[in-house]
């Protein structure tokens, strides 16, 4: 996480001076579940499976457990060497996805209304989605999905969501990424590989424009190579981090960044959020297509 954290700005005074950290946020993550991973025990404010039932925490695909470690690991497995975003924040956790990383609209929109139900009672403020539709689901099924999103942002949800993995070409962000009102996250086309520091092949981000016309991603963040917490730790051989790739680590990169926000601006609705965003991004190469790169420390400045 480190060079991702150099790469957005990270580090400014306010983070520095671990004075907002995600304290008293509460964030959503609807995904493949999340694991008892020592980087996020401790934050699980809630657990539901709506694919088997399951009445303990539990990621048969690892990709939910990553996703969390980035929004808000704490480090503690590497002594704050890979800390996620918001170390401090706190998880609600909807498993709505499968070890294979595949899903039914049913599940997430049963995860969907577990949020809207708790959603006070809980203090949720933000809804994390990596998770897109595949192209070929039927016309009815993504529309239903993109509905049900747009009720979290319609209920004061700060809801960020993936641009998907479909692209480079026009028209290739996944539903609900195509949504006018929630905030999509996509990976900048000319990233530079962590390990090689070396440009190459990463423009698999999707993009818009939408079939109405809207302008997408919104934001960009890092997604390539990107080393978060890893579900199987604790089982023989594997270690507590592990590499993976996609606009779905990009997303709580954004997420994990809005929950610092909110720790120092907790009035701020989701709409002041989208805006103060926007101002805040950083045109850069590969970010032609959306508002720019996420910089934290101008959206945290006051």
């Amino acid at each position: 996480m480190k060079w991702v954290k150099q790469s957005i700005g990270y580090w400014c005074e306010d983070i520095l001076m671990k004075k907002y950290m995600g304290t008293g946020i509460c964030a959503a993550i609807l995904d493949t579940g999340i694991s008892r991973h020592p980087d996020l025990r401790d934050r699980i404010a809630d657990f539901r499976d709506f694919t088997g039932g399951a009445s303990v925490c539990r990621d048969d695909s690892g990709h939910g457990t990553h996703v969390a470690g980035i929004l808000a690991g704490d480090g503690r497995a590497s002594g704050g060497v890979y800390a996620g975003m918001a170390p401090q924040a706190q998880l609600f956790i909807g498993k709505v996805l499968d070890r294979e990383g595949n899903g039914n609209v049913e599940n997430v929109m049963q995860g969907i209304e577990w949020i809207l139900e708790n959603r006070v009672k809980a203090g949720l403020r933000i809804v994390n989605i990596s998770v897109g539709t595949q192209p070929e689901l039927a016309r009815e099924q993504k529309q239903r999905f993109l509905e049900a999103v747009e009720e979290l942002w319609d209920q004061g949800l700060i809801v960020v969501v993936s641009a998907g993995n479909y692209g480079p070409g026009a028209g290739t962000v996944a539903v609900p990424g195509n949504s006018r009102k929630v905030i999509t996250v996509g990976v900048p086309d000319t990233e530079i590989q962590p390990i090689s520091r070396r440009k190459s092949n990463v423009n698999y981000s999707g993009r818009g424009p939408t079939g109405a016309c809207v302008v997408k991603p919104d934001v960009f963040a890092p997604g390539t190579g990107i080393i978060s917490c890893n579900a199987k730790y604790g089982h023989p051989g594997e270690h507590p981090y592990v590499m993976k790739t996609g606009t779905s680590m990009a997303t709580p990169v954004v997420s994990g960044a809005i929950a610092c926000l909110l720790s120092k601006y907790p009035d701020m609705t989701n709409v002041e959020v989208k805006l103060r965003l926007r101002e805040s991004c950083v045109k850069s190469p590969g970010t032609a297509s959306g508002w720019g790169l996420l910089n934290v420390e101008k959206l945290m400045r006051s």
